[in-house]
């Protein structure tokens, strides 16, 4: 599977045309947040998508309203409001989380999470799509402020079986990837990357 993970788009029409002729070679799109700029023109921005008639699996960041974007997914097959909720395709399951910032802990994720945990399946590999980056690595150090990401998610892809982090939020660490436990996380930046799983 191929998917097309991307981030922090901010309503920049020239980078939307980019991704949408990058998506000839993915399965599905996923968007880790703000796609918008503080919500505007988030419909027109979303129907961008609909011509390649494939899945948009997208959460809020802190540039929309999760109520807004729960709206405008529901009006649109392709489009898929993951946040806190999940996606399955065969063994593979996307489990979103959106919003936030710079918050260490994320109290509602962590419960939310356990709900998710006992109603998966045993051999289910998660995809972790948060808006913010987990801690302590490469995707959340900024040279002003040291590690701002978040501990919870930071935990829950050492404790489970997480086999891709898809997070942004942090523009001055777009297109970096690292690993908790030998498992990828990846800011994709705007632009997109490409990710075969």
């Amino acid at each position: 599977m191929n998917i097309l993970a991307f981030v922090d788009t901010h309503g920049n029409n020239a980078a939307l045309n980019r991704l949408i002729k990058k998506a000839d070679s993915a399965d599905l799109l996923v968007c880790a947040g703000d796609l918008s700029n503080w919500g505007n023109n988030l419909d027109l921005l979303i129907k961008k998508f609909a011509s390649l008639n494939k899945p948009l699996l997208i959460i809020p960041g802190n540039h929309e309203h999760e109520d807004d974007l729960r709206k405008v997914c529901a009006k649109y097959p392709y489009c898929v409001f993951l946040h806190d909720s999940s996606y399955r395709i065969n063994e593979y399951v996307f489990f979103g989380r959106g919003g936030g910032g710079f918050s260490k802990t994320d109290e509602t994720f962590e419960k939310i999470s356990k709900s998710f945990l006992k109603n998966k399946r045993r051999n289910d590999k998660i995809i972790l799509v948060t808006h913010a980056p987990p801690s302590n690595t490469k995707l959340d150090y900024l040279p002003w402020g040291g590690h701002v990401g978040c501990d919870s998610y930071r935990e829950f892809i050492e404790k489970n079986n997480v086999v891709l982090g898809i997070s942004g939020h942090l523009h001055e660490n777009e297109s970096k990837q690292d690993t908790i436990n030998g498992k990828k996380i990846v800011n994709p930046g705007p632009d997109g990357k490409i990710i075969k799983i």
